[in-house]
């Protein structure tokens, strides 16, 4: 697992985050990857309070207790509403930007943190990873090395809070079957590059994971997993626990 954090001029989604909390808006943040056409995120959709953010997030946010971790926090959208729940979170991320406007939104406890660094032991009772999160674990081969990190990280009875989606939708044929290559690899596997105005970041890899896949890899290291929630397209809210 990478073990990296970014620096400024290869944080697009952190120059987009700045810009936006220091100028009220922002241009586009543009995505690429070889398996798809150029997209973008709209960077006011970072911002976003509780009561505009999906139901899995809101739901997400409602169970999470004790001792919070909100892993790739961006903007700081999910702790900023812990916080106004009353709850205690701490904010990482690997974008230095992005830090910088989580403190300056006020939230008490945030840092630059990759989740992989073999020094970052604290303990948490619930770990959040929103917006696909399950994203950071890059590729399916990365599970083992993710659930081994999950169990230095949890307290006894914690709990991950994790959304992903299941793309298969996008191999679906007019007459509903799926043209998926079962020989090459995992369909959920992707590739992404970001750009703000001129600051190009990296390529990365990126994990949408289908709960039954989900399922099979948190078994097969230790967790339950439980099927919160499905929204409306695909994707879903899981509760990953230790056995």
């Amino acid at each position: 697992m990478k073990t990296n954090l970014l620096s400024p001029d290869k944080d697009p989604m952190g120059t987009a985050i700045a810009d936006y909390f220091n100028h009220h808006k922002a241009d586009k943040l543009r995505v690429f990857s070889s398996q798809f056409e150029e997209d973008e995120i709209p960077v006011d959709q970072l911002f976003r309070p509780y009561d505009k953010m999906p139901e899995l997030e809101q739901i997400a946010l409602q169970m999470a207790e004790g001792n919070i971790l909100d892993v790739g926090a961006g903007s700081g959208c999910h702790a900023l509403a812990l916080q106004e729940m009353g709850k205690k979170v701490c904010a990482i991320d690997i974008s230095p930007l992005s830090v910088g406007v989580m403190q300056k939104r006020g939230i008490k406890n945030v840092r630059q943190m990759n989740l992989f660094d073999p020094h970052f032991l604290e303990t948490f009772d619930t770990i959040i990873m929103l917006m696909n999160g399950s994203g950071i674990i890059g590729k399916l081969e990365n599970m083992a090395a993710f659930f081994q990190k999950m169990k230095q990280l949890l307290r006894p009875g914690g709990c991950i809070l994790m959304d992903s989606s299941d793309l298969r939708y996008l191999f679906e044929d007019e007459d509903g079957s799926f043209l998926i290559d079962l020989a090459g690899d995992y369909y959920g596997e992707i590739d992404f590059r970001m750009q703000y105005k001129n600051v190009k970041g990296d390529s990365f890899d990126w994990l949408y994971v289908d709960f039954q896949t989900l399922s099979l890899y948190a078994a097969g290291n230790g967790f339950e997993a439980e099927l919160i929630k499905e929204g409306e397209h695909y994707d879903y809210l899981a509760c990953l626990k230790l056995k």
